[in-house]
């Protein structure tokens, strides 16, 4: 069994108090209602990447939540270096995850692809019923 990294371990534990710090401290109106989906931490623990979705498609909201949280990186690395037990805390720089957005809408198109395919069976079935019930 493979022993998770150091880097991995800060990654989760920075994950878990930003989800919290958004909860209860960031009270930006940009921001709005976010999900962390993953956090990256450089090895030398300098940098994180924080991957995040909103719960908005509307592209012009999104980009104001990512500068609301990238401003507000500073306050929330502050915070982290109050709540975790690390000697650094890396800065922190907020990047858009579409993947959840993206797997919605492609699950969306092969519902419809699926439920149109069936419509055209059933009207193709229906169709030669019709014609077979006129041959009798």
């Amino acid at each position: 069994m493979k022993e998770f990294s150091r880097t991995d371990r800060v990654a989760q534990e920075i994950k878990r108090s930003l989800a919290l710090l958004l909860q209860r401290e960031v009270k930006d109106p940009r921001v709005g209602m976010v999900s962390i989906n993953d956090v990256e931490v450089a090895r030398d623990l300098s940098h994180a990447k924080v991957f995040v979705t909103f719960f908005s498609d509307d592209e012009e909201r999104i980009k104001l939540g990512l500068k609301g949280l990238n401003e507000a990186a500073g306050f929330m690395r502050g915070m982290l270096g109050k709540s975790m037990k690390v000697r650094t805390i890396p800065l922190l720089k907020f990047v858009y995850d579409s993947t959840l957005v993206d797997a919605v809408r492609l699950t969306q198109l092969v519902n419809d692809a699926v439920a149109s395919d069936k419509a055209r069976h059933v009207d193709e079935g229906s169709a030669a019923a019709e014609g077979e019930g006129g041959k009798d």
